[in-house]
């Protein structure tokens, strides 16, 4: 009973040692694969802030990276570049954009048209690809709404001085105007008791 047990276990390290080589020759043969890691998918930044967005790829080959962004106003191409060699930076950002040799880019003074979705795609000169996405917020900065409030205040303020002098001016002239009635009035009252005394 024990032989055949110690001859299945025999055939199962048989095959499996040669199941063991023939995936380790055929790893060999096929050539490398691509992997991509995204640490940040998702970014918040300010007008006029530096952005980095990051990734870090992994090849055996040459790998040619490409970058995209697509927003409510369409899909722009960013850059293209082969590690190693050539760097292909589209005209719209040629002064914005700085490539680095792990994948990432930095994109410099952000507008709020860079809000959206970035796509990163690493391709491998046999074939394989890798993807990745970054999604990237723009926020206003918060002194320029501060900026507002205190220009609509000071706005404010100036029309509220010009109206206060308006109501002053207003109510000086409408003093000097009872003071003008009243000395008439009086100055009648005292003819019409002159008169009053002529006569008698």
């Amino acid at each position: 009973l024990m032989r055949p047990l110690q001859g299945c276990r025999g055939r199962g390290v048989v095959v499996g040692t040669v199941t063991l080589c023939l995936a380790a020759g055929w790893a060999l043969q096929t050539p490398g694969g691509v992997s991509l890691v995204v640490p940040q998918p998702n970014i918040n930044a300010t007008v006029a802030q530096n952005i980095l967005l990051s990734v870090e790829y992994f090849c055996r080959g040459v790998a040619t990276i490409e970058w995209k962004h697509v927003s409510s106003w369409g899909t722009t191409s960013i850059v293209e570049w082969r590690s190693g060699n050539y760097v292909n930076i589209s005209m719209v950002y040629k002064d914005r954009v700085t490539t680095f040799e792990n994948g990432s880019i930095q994109l410099r003074n952000v507008g709020m048209r860079d809000a959206g979705y970035y796509f990163v795609t690493v391709m491998e000169e046999h074939g394989t690809n890798a993807y990745g996405t970054i999604v990237v917020n723009v926020y206003e900065i918060i002194y320029e709404d501060l900026h507002f409030v205190a220009v609509l205040f000071a706005f404010l303020a100036a029309v509220s001085a010009i109206l206060i002098c308006f109501m002053w001016l207003c109510n000086k002239s409408l003093h000097l105007f009872q003071k003008k009635t009243t000395h008439k009035l009086t100055a009648s009252t005292t003819e019409e008791i002159e008169l009053e005394t002529i006569e008698c």
